[in-house]
């Protein structure tokens, strides 16, 4: 039996990324951070799921999970390592704190560096270990290619694992490595219900808070027309499974709307948006 690691498997992609898995006959071990969400999965995902309890940015607790995985493989190779972990902060550039851009690129950016380094040797850097080497799958998103407003942090944790991700990729041609990235749109899933939560009062005063509640009534609605976790999973298990997969597999509810952002000119891009949100400056 062939095995993976999910980081972030409680909710959302990461679930159904595992429920698919273990319907395909994989072994998945999933990280989560509580003890109740790992006696949770336990009972809904059965015995050939593992919970591994870290935080990402733990880089002791990663690497005691590694070694964990390590013995339950008995000197087999991992077939995959997922980093499906994240999380999203709203607020423009002048308004989130440097304290929360850091939190963002702790989860997002060095999250992923740190599961890379701890269980690479399992995907077989370790020559010791039988078996075919395994794959690295990084989630991405759309906000890797497309920076957009009032969601800067978040926007520039996915571009930069899109350059990781690039850079690993070719850096484990040696090892015989695949790193692939599956980059998805709106998805319905916990990372996008939760617009409800964020703290408005603090820009009370702020020329940004039109457009801030514009944001947070279309996040709702990009989490209702959202795509379902499953098909997100379905990409995820024909990067880590395909003879010959793609180097970026992109997937969302609203192809179009995507494509034309990518072949019109930014400028054009820059003031269809500001119309929309509200940041035109007063003429």
């Amino acid at each position: 039996m062939r095995s993976v690691v999910i980081t972030g498997a409680s909710t959302g992609i990461g679930w159904a990324t595992a429920k698919l898995l273990l319907d395909c006959g994989f072994r998945v071990f999933g990280s989560v951070r509580k003890q109740a969400d790992a006696d949770r999965l336990k009972s809904e995902l059965g015995a050939n799921f593992v919970p591994l309890l870290f935080d990402v940015t733990d880089e002791a607790a990663v690497l005691a999970a590694a070694r964990e995985v390590r013995a339950a493989l008995g000197g087999e190779t991992l077939a995959g390592l997922i980093n499906n972990a994240g999380i999203a902060m709203a607020g423009p550039v002048l308004g989130l704190s440097a304290d929360e851009f850091r939190r963002q690129m702790e989860v997002n950016v060095m999250g992923p560096v740190i599961a890379v380094q701890a269980f690479a040797p399992l995907l077989g850097v370790d020559p010791s270990l039988r078996g075919q080497r395994g794959r690295i799958v990084m989630i991405s998103s759309v906000a890797g290619k497309n920076g957009n407003p009032l969601t800067p942090a978040y926007a520039a944790s996915k571009h930069a694992i899109e350059g990781l991700s690039e850079s690993l990729r070719r850096e484990m041609m040696l090892f015989r490595i695949d790193v692939i990235i599956v980059a998805p749109g709106a998805v319905k899933t916990p990372i996008w219900s939760k617009a409800d939560d964020v703290d408005m009062s603090r820009y009370q005063n702020s020329p940004y808070l039109p457009a801030l509640e514009k944001v947070r009534q279309f996040t709702k609605h990009l989490n209702e027309i959202g795509l379902p976790p499953e098909k997100i999973a379905e990409r995820i298990a024909e990067a880590l499974t395909a003879s010959n997969p793609k180097v970026r597999y992109q997937i969302t509810p609203d192809p179009m709307r995507h494509l034309i952002t990518a072949i019109l000119p930014k400028r054009m891009v820059d003031k269809i948006i500001a119309k929309r949100l509200g940041l035109m400056p007063p003429a």
